[in-house]
C-alpha cells in the first residue's frame, strides 16, 4: 500500500499552517521551561559536510530539542595525533534549546553517531561524525559518563571560534568568556571555511 500516492487528493491530508507550527513552537519554548544546550560536531571521514548536516537534521528531528543556531564551518588539524596521519576536520557548533535532561542529550548524541557509522575504536581516532555535548545550562558535573561542562573545550579553537561566532556574549561554565578564551589560545592549525556552509534543520 502506498500511503503517498493518493495524498494530494486525499482531503484528510492537509500542509500544517505556519501560524499552527508557530503556535507549538511557542508552547515548547514557554510551557517546558527548556535549557539552552552547546553541541560540537566534527567529521574527518567521508563527505564530511554532508555528514554534519545530516547530524544537525537528525538533532533538528529530536522531539523536545530545537536547533537555535548553527555556526560557521571551520577546517582544524586532527587532535592529539602526528601531523598527517588524519584527514582534516570540519568543525561546527550548535546551539540548542531542549528540555531533555543531560542524559537523554547524551543518548541522544550517541544515537547520532551510531547512524552514521561512528566507530570508537581508539582514542583520537578518525571518526565520520562527533557528537559532543559542551555545555547545558550552568550545569556543572564530574560524571565520568558525561562531564560538563566539557573537561577540555576550553582548549580547543575549534569549540570556541564557532561558538563565539553564534553568540559573542557566550560564557563556558567555570571557565569564563569564551571569546576570552580563545584569544588566550588562538587559531593555530584552524581555519575558516568561508565557502562551506550548513543551515538550520528544516
Amino acid at each position: 500500500m502506498n500511503n503517498g500516492r493518493n495524498a494530494q487528493s486525499d482531503p484528510t491530508v492537509q500542509p500544517v499552517p505556519a501560524s499552527v507550527v508557530e503556535a507549538v513552537d511557542a508552547a515548547d519554548v514557554t510551557l517546558s521551561n527548556p535549557k539552552w544546550a552547546v553541541i560540537a560536531l566534527g567529521a574527518n571521514l567521508g563527505n564530511r559536510l554532508e555528514t554534519l548536516q545530516g547530524a544537525i537534521d537528525a538533532l533538528g528531528d529530536t522531539p523536545g530539542l530545537r536547533v537555535k543556531a548553527v555556526s560557521p564551518v571551520y577546517e582544524t588539524e586532527p587532535w592529539g595525533v602526528e601531523p598527517g596521519t588524519q584527514p582534516s576536520y570540519l568543525n561546527a557548533v550548535i546551539a540548542l534549546k531542549t528540555t531533555l535532561p543531560p542524559s537523554s542529550l547524551l543518548e541522544r548524541a550517541h544515537a547520532v553517531e551510531e547512524a552514521f557509522d561512528r566507530v570508537r575504536e581508539e582514542r583520537w581516532g578518525p571518526r565520520t561524525i562527533d557528537v559532543d555535548i559542551v555545555a547545558y545550562a550552568d550545569v556543572a558535573s564530574d560524571d565520568p559518563l558525561l562531564t560538563l561542562p566539557h573537561p577540555r573545550a576550553h582548549l580547543r579553537a575549534f569549540v570556541l571560534a564557532p561558538w563565539n561566532d553564534i553568540d559573542p556574549a557566550a560564557q563556558l561554565p567555570g571557565r569564563g568568556p569564551v571569546a576570552g578564551l580563545l584569544a588566550a589560545i588562538g587559531m593555530s592549525g584552524v581555519t575558516a571555511r568561508d565557502d562551506l556552509e550548513l543551515r538550520l534543520p528544516e
